[in-house]
This record gives structure tokens, C-alpha cells and sequence, in this order.
């Protein structure tokens, strides 16, 4: 079915309505109609990374760890999976007429907002911070979720538009203020580049931006969205946020306002209940019924796109076992070994799998099943912890696990004189030949609006980026303990472990949230059975880094694109078990809209591996401020210990333009310089991997 033969349906269909019956067709939790034959429908369901909160379902690694991947390829597959595991569940929910929440097809994912500060506690749901890889990855997320086929399979949703990412506490009522340069050049692009790609659903954010709600914004929805990208889905606001217009915005005085400011700014469907006051607002002469009847058809014209009215209903061939099974869970194991980023190895890793030493795991995140979820999870049929696969895999190795100590609060435990568990995690450690530190946050220490302050976090977000207190102490007190230790890191942001555990640790790795499979991959990464290939989708701070105001949405300090000083670990990094060489970088092709870049990259080692090639770009002499470099490229070559390819990039020309002051993409003045590596072109990137990138000026 076209769109536009949805729109003629659509049409049709709320033509039979009643003004009342419209306005009540615009909650999330839209009611029947059963004169029309129509059922009531639930909008709100989740799938970052994994159909959520609705039983059971493949728990991929969350979304920050797929975008570690660099590789929209698997990121679309990923997708396609959830949007079949989507499909299987409707199916059944439609036969047993069960229309309740988080049952439905509308995804609101993926979330394509800007990881810009590393504090922010809902990064973790991004891509990371680079605008060209969230719209990359976005893109790639929205087509596996709507598919190719007649109907759409679901819906995605990109969200949160615009200028989203903190603070938590606050977002109810924050102004962010952005420049129109800082706007188009990193808040905007992945929202555009998701609209033109097809994406049907758009999601507002709770905060102002500039002044005027995100859900009600007259800049943002009617000039850019509609008019400028000619967006022609359905837009929602988030849940609560048209409340907050009036409550703590104050943008409007009664929720009947609040309700028709929203609607005539082109917000369809409301999360939350303020569209209850329509009728208020409809009797009150605030809104027209036209503008009723547009809203009305717009989201008709999504449900007839999905097949909800077909006599034959698309997809409804695909059976409820389809959930978490074996082909999925394979998959889901692939995706979460290529997550985990490598961030120091000293000739340690990886380890015999024969080996018959005493391994200690030892930290909070050693058996935790809620690190490997991350949020907005699904529940999945199995849960491989870090001790459950490292036991797996190490079959003959001596194995003892110790919490060691909790996520945040040492004294969690105090009773009897029993204050804190660190003495238990170094008597491990003591006694082993390898202690697996086992450390991190979960989304109750970092997390969406949790409510509640401590001294590591507010409302979610970090005060800090070094581990908390508890796990410093134990972190530093195992490295006393034993001579060899390897970090793994499970969170969903920029932690910096201290300088006496880096130094100390034989190699550490960055895992994020990596889905139910998690503690295998990680395993497996251990045992050299899978070789790391994750690059950095955000920078690595040092724990001492000055960063800006967290509530300055200026990017100058913020991102690889424009940090002050130097990384610890830089965006785009990531070791391997093999090493890589490039060589004759050139442009091959080139026109009007994109060129393409071509590179021989060699396997230089022993061992098999995935490499991720990147080409950043540099401008100098423009007229206005630029990035230090833009990634404007990314491809996944597979290479065998001793291969060389001839690699092929496609570099859209849109990623070569300045922006300016006005926020217009300008051709820059000066010169623009290629860089085409396995990272970006900083000196510490250079540093730790050992190569300069190959360069190519244009």
C-alpha cells in the first residue's frame, strides 16, 4: 500500500467521525470506535534494542554498544529482528484481542539524539555522540524496522526532536539554548537524514529549546520539520510533555491551551492525557476541527500502512516462536561480540581457553542480569552474566566469583558489622592467577528522570566521570591484591577506571550493556574465539577532564569535534588482536553530490579480524567554526591474518560542508583534508594504535 493510498483510506475512514470521536483517536491509548468497526489501539511500544516490557524477546546489546559496532549493515539486521519479534507478538495479541500497552507495531525508536556531554544518564539509548554516525546507524535502524514490503512491517520513531540530552532533573522545564550553527551541524542532521530515509514517526522532546516547547514548536515542527523536510508521518509528543507545556513551562495557562497550541503546531498524537482537554479546547474556539480532522488522518494513515485493517493482514504468517529463538539468539551473540571496544591490551589477551589457573571474577557486575539489559529491555529466555561465560568457556580453569562491593553504596549492607564486601573481592583476587574486574554502572545509577540524587549521580545523570567511590577502592585495592588483572567495563558512558588501575591492569575492556548473550561475548573476547573490532562511538574522558557547564548546549569543549585537551581514549578507537596497514588512499569518483574514496587495507598479523575504516574530515580557513575533524564515512572490511583488500567509501558531500552562522551547509572557503584510517587522526589515536592515517587533500 502507498502512502498515498493510506492517506485516501485514512481519509475516508475519520470522514465518518464525529468531532469528538477525532479528538479521541489523538491519545496514545486511542479507544474504540465500534460503531466503525473500529478496535481501540495502544501506541506506546519500545524497541531500542529489543521489543520491550512486554515478555519475552531477544535482548540485543544496547543501543550506545551497537553503535560501538560502526556497521549500519548489522544495525539494520538487528532491526529487522525486532521488528519480526514485533510482528510475532501482534500477531497473538490480535487474536486474543489483547490492545494493551507496549503491544502494538509503533516503535518509538531509535533514539537519534546527540551523546554530547558524557554525564547525560540516557546516552546509553543513543548511537553516540557524531552526527554522521547517528543518522548512519539511524538510517539503518529505521529501514530493518519498517522493512521493504508493501505494508509497513512497524514503525520507527526518531526521537527525541530537537536539542535533547539533559539534564534529567530538570527536563520538564529546561530552556536549551542552541545556535543556529550548533542546531544544523550536530543537534539536527540525524533527525534529517532519518526523515528523508522514510522514517513515519517523529518524537518531541520534553524541554524548550530556544524558548518554545519541543512539543509545541512553531520553528522546529511547522518551518523545519513539515516545510523544510516535508515530513509527512505522524508526530508525538513524549510522555508527559504537552502537561509540562503549561505546568512547568508555563508556555500556556490551562491544559486546553497547552492541548491546542501542540495540535496547531502539528503534534498528532499525544503521550500522556492533556489531549483529553480537545473537547475543552474545540468548545472554547482555541482549534478548528479542520486541524482536528488533519491530526485524525495522519495517524490513520500510519494504521492502515501497517495492515491493521487488511481482511489478509500483512505478516501475520510469522509465529510467536519466532521470540528469542535459536537463529535470533545466534545473531544476538554475533552482535554483542562486536560491541565490546578493546581499549588497552599488554600482550595479555587473549587467554588459553585450556588453561587450567584460578580466575576470580570479581565486582558488582559480575553476575548482574540488569548491566547486560541496559533500558527499555525486553526479558529475555536466557541471561549469560560475566561468570556464567566465563565458566562457559574456561572449562578447565579453577573459578571463584565475588561481588566485591555495590554499584554506589559501600554501606548498603551494614548490619551485624558487616559494612562492605571489598575484604571478600581481594581475598579472591589474592588467590587467583587472573582476576576479571568486573565493574560499572546499570540504569538505576545512570538512567532516565530516576528521581532520586546521591553523590554519584542526579536524577540519573553522572556528577563524575570516574567509577563511584566503592568500586575505586575496591577496583585499586585488587590491583594490589593481583599481579593480573583484566577490566571490563559494563556502562553505558565515559568511565575512567583511575590512573592506578589503568596502569596496572594487563588489559581493559569496554563492554557498555551488551544484551542477554553479554557474558559470552565478553568470554569469548577473552578466549580470542572472537577477535574485539568495537571502536568508540563517544570520547573517553579523563576522570580529572574540565568539561563544560552541563547545561551549556554549546558544543566548544564538547565531542571529538571540539574537546579541549586530549581524550584518554579517543572517538573511533578500539584494539584488535591483529593489526592493520593502509596505503594508497585516493578519490576515485567524484561528483556533484558524493565522492568515493578508495584504500588498500592489509591484516598485517596472525590472526583473522574486522576492521572498521573510517575517513574524517578537516577544514581550514573557513568562514565560521568547524569541527577538528568530521566523520563522514564508515565501512566493515572482513580480513583474514595476511589479506589485503582495495576498499571502497562513499562520502556524501553534505558531510563536507561548513555551516554557518544562519545554520546553512556552505562549500568551506579553505581547504578540506581527508583522513582514512581505523581511527580519527588525533595524536592520541595515533599514539595508541601505533599508525597515522592515510591523507588525502581535496
Amino acid at each position: 500500500m502507498t502512502k498515498q493510498e493510506a492517506r485516501l483510506k485514512a481519509k475516508a475512514l475519520v470522514a465518518k467521525m464525529t468531532a469528538e470521536e477525532k479528538m479521541s483517536q489523538l491519545l496514545y491509548n486511542s479507544p474504540a470506535i465500534e460503531r466503525l468497526g473500529i478496535k481501540e489501539h495502544n501506541w506506546w511500544n519500545e524497541g531500542s534494542h529489543g521489543v520491550a516490557r512486554a515478555g519475552t524477546a531477544t535482548v540485543f546489546p544496547h543501543a550506545i554498544a551497537m553503535a560501538a559496532t560502526f556497521d549500519p549493515e548489522l544495525i539494520n539486521t538487528v532491526a529487522d529482528v525486532i521488528s519480526t519479534e514485533g510482528r510475532a507478538k501482534y500477531n497473538k495479541h490480535v487474536e486474543y484481542n489483547d490492545f494493551d500497552i507496549f503491544k502494538g507495531l509503533t516503535f518509538w525508536a531509535p533514539n537519534i539524539n546527540i551523546f554530547r556531554d558524557p554525564r547525560w544518564g540516557r546516552g546509553q539509548e543513543t548511537f553516540g555522540e557524531d552526527p554522521f554516525l547517528t543518522a548512519s546507524l539511524g538510517i539503518a535502524f529505521v529501514k530493518g524496522i519498517q522493512g521493504e514490503g508493501e505494508f509497513l512491517k512497524a514503525a520507527a520513531c526518531s526521537k527525541h526532536f530537537a536539542g535533547h540530552s539533559g539534564p534529567e532533573n530538570e527536563r520538564h522545564g529546561f530552556d536549551a539554548k542552541i545556535s543556529e550553527h550548533d542546531l544544523f551541524e550536530t543537534y539536527l542532521p540525524a533527525f534529517e537524514k532519518t526523515v528523508k530515509s522514510g522514517v513515519i514517526g517523529v518524537m518531541g522532546a520534553y524541554n524548550r529549546t530556544n524558548g518554545e516547547p519541543c512539543c509545541a514548536h512553531s520553528y522546529l515542527m511547522e518551518d523545519i520539520l513539515r516545510k523544510r523536510w516535508n515530513f509527512d508521518g505522524y508526530f508525538v509528543s513524549d510522555c508527559g510533555a504537552l502537561n509540562d507545556i503549561y505546568e512547568h513551562h508555563k508556555y500556556a495557562e490551562t491544559k486546553a491551551e497547552a492541548a491546542a497550541v501542540a495540535l496547531k503546531r502539528g503534534c498528532d498524537l499525544n503521550c500522556g492525557q492533556t489531549y483529553a482537554y480537545l473537547i475543552d479546547a474545540y468548545e472554547q474556539d482555541l482549534i478548528t476541527e479542520e486541524e482536528i480532522t488533519t491530526a485524525a488522518e495522519r495517524v490513520y494513515t500510519i494504521r492502515f500502512l501497517l495492515g491493521e485493517f487488511e481482511k489478509n493482514r500483512p505478516y501475520s504468517d510469522i509465529p510467536y516462536s519466532a521470540l528469542d529463538c535459536k537463529a535470533h539468539r545466534a545473531l544476538n551473540l554475533k552482535t554483542a561480540e562486536q560491541c565490546p571496544v578493546l581499549l588497552k591490551n599488554d600482550a595479555f589477551l587473549p587467554l588459553d581457553k585450556n588453561t587450567d589457573k584460578r580466575i576470580a571474577i570479581v565486582g558488582p557486575n559480575a553476575q548482574s542480569v540488569t548491566a547486560l539489559e541496559g533500558n527499555y529491555n525486553g526479558y529475555a529466555s536466557e541471561y549469560v552474566t560475566i561468570a556464567d561465560g566465563v565458566r562457559r568457556v574456561f572449562t578447565n580453569a579453577d573459578i571463584s566469583v565475588e561481588r566485591g562491593c555495590n554499584y554506589c553504596h559501600e554501606n548498603t549492607n551494614d548490619w551485624s558489622g558487616f559494612a562492605n564486601m571489598i575484604s571478600d573481592g581481594v581475598a579472591a583476587a589474592s588467590e587467583a592467577d587472573i582476576t576479571v574486574l568486573a565493574l560499572g554502572l546499570d540504569c538505576s545509577i545512570e538512567g532516565e528522570d530516576t528521581g532520586f540524587d546521591n553523590d554519584y549521580t542526579a536524577g540519573g545523570d553522572k556528577k563524575t566521570l570516574y567509577l563511584p567511590a566503592t568500586q575505586q577502592k575496591l577496583a585499586e585495592a585488587v590491583c594490589d591484591a593481583c599481579d593480573n588483572v583484566v577490566v571490563v567495563l559494563m556502562c553505558g558512558s565515559s568511565v575512567d577506571v583511575g590512573e592506578k588501575v589503568r596502569n596496572h591492569a594487563k588489559a581493559i575492556i569496554h563492554a557498555w550493556y551488551p544484551g542477554a548473550l553479554g557474558g559470552l561475548a565478553v568470554a569469548n573476547i577473552l578466549s580470542g574465539k572472537a577477535n574485539p573490532c568495537g571502536k568508540l562511538p563517544v570520547t573517553i574522558y579523563s576522570g580529572n577532564h574540565k568539561l563544560p557547564d552541563f547545561k551549556d548546549y554549546s558544543m566548544q569543549g564538547k565531542t571529538y569535534r571540539y574537546i579541549e585537551g586530549d581524550a584518554l581514549y579517543p572517538f573511533g578507537y578500539g584494539l584488535s588482536y591483529t593489526s592493520y596497514a593502509y596505503a594508497d588512499a585516493k578519490v576515485k569518483i567524484e561528483n556533484d553530490d558524493a565522492l568515493t574514496v578508495s584504500v588498500d587495507v592489509a591484516n598485517t598479523g596472525k590472526t583473522d579480524g574486522k576492521e572498521i575504516v573510517q575517513i574524517y574530515a578537516s577544514f581550514t580557513d573557513s568562514r565560521t567554526y568547524t569541527p577538528h575533524y568530521q566523520l563522514c564515512a564508515v565501512k566493515s572490511v572482513n580480513l583474514k591474518a595476511g589479506e589485503k583488500v582495495t576498499v571502497e567509501l562513499n562520502v556524501d558531500k553534505y558531510w563536507l560542508k561548513a555551516v554557518d552562522e544562519n545554520g546553512e551547509r556552505i562549500t568551506p572557503d579553505g581547504k578540506i583534508t581527508l583522513y582514512i584510517g581505523g581511527h580519527q587522526p588525533d595524536n592520541v589515536s595515533n599514539a595508541l594504535l601505533g599508525y597515522a592515517c592515510e591523507k588525502i587533500e581535496l
